[in-house]
């Protein structure tokens, strides 16, 4: 499949600012499932661009602006042929070992309620197991579109019985990890899930390590393991390491954010 992106970014600041810098993880990476064709990163004002690579392996692009800055919109565009693997991950860059990504971090440490919900998904096979423990968080909360205003605890948003696509994420690897398994919080695009209509983020799902299979998609919006109508971008321990734009700002007053993403097919 070969599927095309078009992600729309726009700052505006209430005061002109002294300088804005950025951290972009909005770039994909080739691998077995995923062929990147085309894709490029403009901005709309005199910017300096630095690429890079994190420490997990991911694409990165420094954003560096001189102010006075009243407004920064940033857009990416590109092209990605796909193929479906079942979920699983081959060809990826993989600096870390898995057991890196049994650690916690206090956005997905699971509480007793993510434990419980863990427990549930019963089966010998570690790939059963975790299709069923994908298929629970999925059934456990309504998944919505749109952006939290802020991030809860696992236990949390069980509790709330709601879910954006990326705290179902989150769900998951809280709750993968507390089944015994690696797991880590994936951010890319999709042509699925509840804000497709009107998409104002990117889309997040999980990845399991399962023994000898190795890493595995799971995605608690399709209840599935993504296919070809996805694309990678970048892997973290949670979701503040992949985020697709993050950064600090030099200047006082307030910001607004407007974010669209379109995902289609060529």
């Amino acid at each position: 499949m070969r599927l095309s992106i078009d992600h729309h970014t726009r700052y505006k600041f209430s005061e002109p600012q002294a300088r804005v810098v950025q951290l972009l993880h909005m770039t994909p990476l080739d691998n077995e499932a995923q062929t990147v064709l085309d894709w490029r990163i403009d901005v709309d004002c005199d910017a300096r661009l630095r690429e890079g690579t994190d420490g997990y392996g991911n694409h990165v692009t420094m954003l560096y602006v001189d102010g006075p800055v009243e407004a920064l919109a940033i857009t990416v565009r590109g092209q990605v042929l796909t193929e479906d693997m079942a979920g699983i991950v081959r060809g990826a860059p993989e600096p870390l070992p898995p057991v890196f990504y049994t650690r916690g971090s206090a956005a997905t440490s699971a509480g007793e309620a993510t434990i419980a919900l863990a427990r549930s998904a019963r089966g010998s096979d570690p790939l059963e197991r975790a299709h069923r423990l994908n298929g629970v968080v999925a059934h456990a909360v309504t998944i919505e579109g749109g952006r939290a205003e802020k991030i809860l605890a696992p236990d949390d948003i069980l509790a709330s019985g709601h879910a954006t696509v990326r705290e179902a994420a989150q769900l998951m690897v809280a709750a993968g990890r507390a089944a015994g398994f690696p797991a880590r919080f994936v951010s890319g695009h999709s042509l699925h899930g509840p804000d497709r209509a009107r998409r104002r983020s990117a889309h997040y799902w999980a990845e399991l390590h399962l023994g000898a299979i190795g890493w595995v998609g799971f995605d608690p919006c399709a209840g599935a393991s993504p296919d070809e109508s996805y694309v990678r971008v970048a892997v973290g321990v949670d979701l503040a390491e992949v985020t697709p734009v993050a950064g600090t700002r030099i200047g006082g007053g307030v910001e607004e954010l407007d974010v669209a993403v379109s995902v289609g097919v060529q």
